[in-house]
């Protein structure tokens, strides 16, 4: 077979020869061009995927902690440094009289939802969130309270800003805490303690609402009205007043009798052992033990011997004051 490419040289030297060797130049690039593309295409080489380097666990972890208390909520959030082996108050805390963010990372945090008292001078908080500092020291701690909040640990830390500043005596642990705990502990109706526990020392917090008072009154209007009334609500009604109100024992025993009417099991034996309370609180010991015996009675017919209101009502008969 005759190459195309001379076929065509050889025809344009024909027809002008002056012209031949741009021709030529030209019907070689033709060959050439054919001949490559009719070779096969180069193999793509791999592309190299770049390697991320790996989410490490955090050192410190972040906690939220949240209770109620009463009518308030108590949010914490704050992060969690582990001892690791480490001495940590007079080691990597040292007592130099330097503020402590009181965790790590970002500033502690604590939200209270409603009004409240801190420390033992009871300073009053409005709610809102707050910022928790401390200065650690072996014999007593001074507590915080800044209204400052976005902070980075102490850097932001102002002065200024102090709404609640006062001192706690630390407390010595038996068992040692690795990591470092805030929590709310000792949950009354009106009270909590925050804790914080790290290594062998523990800073309570005491923390009081304001909300007996304000109960007690809107107890009493409820209880004066004409609605209709159950027995658990003079149950529970009266149960506050013995709690809250111990000058106040006669109108709670006035609640007891009236629920009494209509009780039946459990509410009736309820009923009856906290009358025996308020009798035995009274000084009438001979009202309180039939109280306790009939509570016991009913009880253990409904819940068997191993009804809790057997104790608890052998205690006041074995001890009527």
């Amino acid at each position: 077979m005759k190459d195309p490419g001379a076929a065509v040289a050889a025809n344009l030297q024909a027809m002008n020869p002056k012209k031949l060797p741009l021709a030529l130049v030209f019907a070689v690039g033709l060959a050439l061009a054919g001949g490559l593309r009719a070779q096969p295409p180069a193999a793509a080489q791999p592309r190299t995927m770049p390697v991320a380097f790996p989410d490490l666990p955090p050192a410190s972890p972040a906690c939220t902690n949240i209770q109620r208390v009463g009518f308030t909520r108590i949010e914490i959030i704050y992060s969690r440094p582990s001892a690791r082996r480490h001495t940590v108050f007079g080691g990597i805390i040292p007592y130099t009289g330097d503020i402590w963010r009181t965790g790590d990372n970002a500033s502690t945090k604590i939200t209270f939802s409603t009004p409240v008292q801190v420390g033992p001078e009871a300073t009053q908080l409005p709610a809102g969130t707050y910022e928790l500092f401390t200065i650690p020291d072996e014999k007593v701690w001074t507590v915080i309270f800044n209204k400052g909040v976005g902070g980075w640990g102490k850097d932001n830390y102002d002065p200024r800003l102090d709404v609640a500043r006062f001192k706690v005596a630390p407390l010595k642990l038996t068992e040692p805490v690795e990591t470092f705990t805030i929590d709310v502990n000792d949950i009354q109706d009106d009270s909590a303690t925050i804790n914080l526990s790290w290594a062998r020392v523990r800073v309570p917090i005491k923390v009081q609402l304001d909300i007996v008072n304000e109960l007690l009154a809107r107890i009493q209007v409820s209880m004066d009205s004409p609605m209709a009334k159950r027995p658990n609500t003079y149950l529970q009604a009266a149960t506050f007043f013995f709690d809250h109100a111990p000058k106040d024992l006669d109108r709670a025993l006035g609640w007891v009798n009236v629920g009494l009417v209509n009780a039946q099991p459990p509410y009736s034996y309820q009923l009856l052992y906290l009358k025996a309370k308020i009798l035995a609180k009274q000084g009438d010991t001979a009202g309180a033990i039939l109280a306790a015996k009939q509570s016991s009675t009913q009880a253990i017919q409904v819940e068997g011997p191993a009804t809790p209101y057997f104790k608890l009502n052998q205690e006041i008969i074995a001890n009527p004051r």
